[in-house]
């Protein structure tokens, strides 16, 4: 909500100074986000008239002005607007004048200059260059009657300031100019001035019949024609600065004179052109298949949950939401037809997201606008269009179908003490209450308020409690520490947290990254495989649709978004949850049946393995890079790496991570075909593992330094290609004499195709075996007994044999 404080010290005028006054609306719930002034600081412009205005001659585009400022000395000043011309008042910065800064930052300072052989003293302004606006169609054009000399500032009012509040939806009441004042009335116990709005009467007897026929969607309808209006009139310059410091740019005088209606009162009104509606006007729920042209030019399919405005042939406007092309006013309008309506806070709340469009009739509406006083704006709308459009109004139509019964609402003064956390007397409470306009009766320690027509947000208890306290000062609390007794939660030894958990992956050169959990149902389908995701009700924007089940679609668009800003090395991680379908997940306090939630820690890796650096030549990451950082990630736990499929990686490059035989995740390349699809130049790798498994952390266990030697043998086996590493080295370390503590692989060798030795797809590898017995020493004879076994075992197991 914006607003300049002139329009607010109109209704009320409290005796603070700007900033004490933005103070206390953000300390009584109404967050002032912002707040400057009409104008950026500027000196030296005052107000001028062009006296004469003769062609330069020497440039065609330029004029040679002669100005009056108000001191008697007529300045010569050239000018390129295309408005100057002699009789108009325009600013004028004379010469030492400072403008608003530029692009560079700095103040722009006016000097005697000289354009093409001719003098200029000073510069004649546009509104662009005061930065008042955006224009920069010519020259700012001021009333008639400004006074020549004055201070432009003074002039123009451009020391007003801007209020921009930041409304929770409970503040609906806050949604205008009249109600902020309400609310500083309340606050300061300043008067507040409510101006009387007079009916106008009927010049004509012309109604045009308006049928409501969904009472739940529409409670109240009030509207009257008005005939001979001269659309083409000119907004009032005093209705436009105020629309514009509102943050409305100016449109034609009747749409003015709605939006400035909207933001004095809060009243989202709107203006039909009578002689394009066919017959009458119907209010209803849309029929399925029913198309409308909005003004903003789109067009949008209804269906029986999206309230209309009808004639006697087709739709013609969105309920509480945007009017139809069909029935726009134009310039050729001259019969108009002005609507006032209460539109039900159900019955418009999500309608205008599902369009991908919001308006600030449908923001209004959607938290609730007063529905008593419907009548009374359409009467100050009436008046307003005759003084500027003029036109005859007819009598004023007024249906009350259903309206909001106001739910009498009770406070425990007791109870509100409780709460607050300080001493309250019922007098005090009384008195909160009378200051906001709510009706009330008292009785011993209790105080029952029936909340007034502008109030939606008043049907607890608690809501009273907010009011008393917001009124009174959330200053005047005591300081008083909390008093609630601390019970620490020891975590188990043999279990991490999730902030270890980051700090190991940050210490592998990994950076967080938290995504939203709502996801591209795409992202399920290609890299999830998860064809039925649960979908988002009422989802933020239509791409995140549905909620994530894997975290890999998240850090694929990470890496999408650090490749577009030329990011060449990205490694990023997410300690997040997902979601999953499951008819076996029980509801809880942190559960919904049906849905089980894990928490998943993902990482994604690209471009070179190393930042880069003259110690080592730059390599691309690979997946050992990766499977590598996993392993550190789960130390001293020992994962194992399964050959596996997922629908996100590359079948090739892909590996199931099992830890004490359970699998707890997957890490490799992503699939080709998604490197592709998601336009990346290479393809990362990615691993997700259950959060559960890397915080499982084994507690340690002492274990004596062993009084004996071990004993080191190296042997060469001979197998196939397809024989796994991992079960090779369990074969060799499955010694039933236990001597066997390690069996480390140190050496590949592939044979060139028919190498002595070796059948076709065999290769060598070179293993270390250690051997111990803590309790005496080892001898030749045992050591090779056990390696010969060892060896055995392999060739059973695997069909190895020692490479000779």
């Amino acid at each position: 909500m914006q607003f300049p404080e002139s329009w607010l010290r109109e209704f009320c005028d409290p005796p603070l100074t700007t900033r004490q006054l933005a103070d206390l609306l953000t300390m009584s719930g109404m967050e002032v986000e912002a707040l400057h002034p009409v104008a950026p600081p500027f000196s030296g412009v005052v107000v001028a008239e062009i006296v004469s205005a003769e062609p330069h001659p020497q440039a065609d585009r330029l004029r040679v002005c002669q100005v009056d400022a108000g001191g008697g000395e007529r300045l010569q000043i050239v000018c390129g607007a295309p408005n100057a011309r002699a009789g108009i008042r325009v600013p004028l910065a004379r010469v030492g004048a400072e403008l608003p800064p530029g692009d560079d930052g700095k103040p722009f300072r006016i000097g005697v200059g000289k354009l093409r052989g001719v003098d200029s003293h000073g510069m004649l302004c546009s509104a662009r260059e005061l930065k008042i606006a955006d224009d920069h169609g010519g020259l700012l054009e001021l009333a008639a009657d400004a006074p020549l000399g004055a201070d432009i500032r003074v002039a123009l009012n451009l020391d007003d300031a801007v209020f921009t509040l930041k409304l929770t939806p409970n503040l609906a009441h806050g949604l205008s100019v009249y109600g902020i004042a309400r609310e500083v009335a309340a606050l300061t116990g300043a008067p507040l001035r409510t101006p009387s709005i007079e009916a106008v009467p009927p010049g004509h007897d012309q109604r045009l019949p308006v049928e409501v026929q969904a009472p739940d969607l529409c409670g109240r309808f009030s509207g009257r024609i008005v005939r001979g209006v001269n659309t083409q009139a000119q907004t009032p310059a005093w209705m436009v600065e105020r629309l514009a410091r509102c943050g409305q740019r100016s449109v034609t005088a009747l749409v003015d004179i709605s939006n400035y209606v909207m933001f004095e009162y809060g009243r989202p009104t709107h203006i039909f052109d009578l002689d394009k509606i066919h017959d009458k006007l119907v209010v209803r729920w849309g029929r399925p298949g029913e198309k409308l042209e909005l003004l903003n030019g789109n067009t949008v399919e209804v269906d029986a949950s999206v309230g209309v405005i009808a004639d006697a042939k087709q739709v013609e406007s969105l309920a509480g939401i945007m009017g139809g092309e069909a029935t726009a006013v134009s310039d050729a309008t001259r019969n108009v037809y002005v609507e006032a309506a209460f539109w039900w806070p159900a019955s418009v709340a999500g309608r205008s997201r599902r369009y991908s469009f919001s308006t600030d009739a449908g923001h209004r509406f959607e938290r609730g606008v007063d529905p008593a006083l419907t009548a009374l704006h359409v009467e100050h709308i009436t008046r307003l269009i005759q003084q500027v459009c003029g036109g005859e109004a007819g009598p004023l139509d007024d249906q009350i179908l259903s309206l909001p019964q106001a739910a009498p609402v009770t406070l425990r003064i007791e109870r509100a003490s409780r709460v607050i956390g300080m001493p309250l007397t019922q007098a005090q409470c009384a008195d909160v209450f009378a200051r906001l306009g709510l009706q009330y009766q008292e009785a011993p320690g209790r105080i029952t308020v029936t909340p007034p027509s502008w109030r939606f947000d008043l049907a607890i208890e608690e809501d009273l409690i907010e009011e008393v306290i917001r009124v009174i000062g959330y200053d005047r609390l005591p300081a008083t520490p909390p008093q609630a007794p601390v019970t620490p939660r020891v975590r188990r030894e043999g279990r991490r947290s999730a902030h270890a958990v980051r700090r190991a992956l940050a210490a592998l050169d990994y950076q967080e990254t938290i995504n939203f959990s709502f996801v591209e149902a795409r992202w399920e389908r290609e890299l999830a495989g998860n064809a039925d995701p649960i979908r988002v009700l009422n989802p933020i924007a239509a791409p995140l649709a549905v909620m994530r089940s894997s975290l890999v679609g998240s850090l694929v668009q990470v890496l999408r978004h650090n490749l577009a800003r030329k990011a060449s090395r990205v490694r990023v991680f997410e300690v997040g949850r997902v979601f999953r379908r499951d008819p076996q997940a029980a509801a809880g306090e942190l559960a919904v049946a049906g849905v089980d939630q894990p928490m998943r820690v993902g990482g994604l890796a690209y471009g070179p393995a190393l930042p880069l650096q003259w110690g080592a030549k730059e390599q691309g990451v690979d997946y050992y890079d990766v499977k590598g950082d996993v392993q550190a990630l789960l130390a001293p736990r020992v994962p194992t790496f399964v050959a596996a499929e997922h629908p996100a990686l590359h079948p090739g490059r892909c590996a199931r991570i099992e830890v004490d035989g359970q699998p707890v995740g997957y890490v490799g390349e992503l699939h080709p075909k998604w490197r592709q699809g998601y336009e990346l130049p290479q393809a990362p790798v990615l691993f997700e593992i259950d959060l559960e498994a890397a915080l499982a952390t084994p507690v340690p266990m002492f274990e004596p330094v062993p009084r004996q030697q071990a004993a080191l043998r190296d042997i060469a086996l001979v197998v196939r290609d397809d024989v796994p590493h991992d079960a090779l080295m369990a074969s060799l370390r499955a010694d039933p004499s236990a001597l066997i503590r390690a069996a480390t692989l140190f050496d590949l060798y592939r044979p060139a195709p028919g190498a002595a030795g070796f059948a076709p797809g065999e290769r060598s590898l070179a293993v270390r075996l250690e051997l111990l017995d803590p309790d005496s020493t080892l001898t030749d004879e045992r050591i090779d007994a056990a390696t010969a076994a060892a060896v055995a075992r392999a060739a059973q197991a695997h069909g190895a044999r020692l490479r000779t």
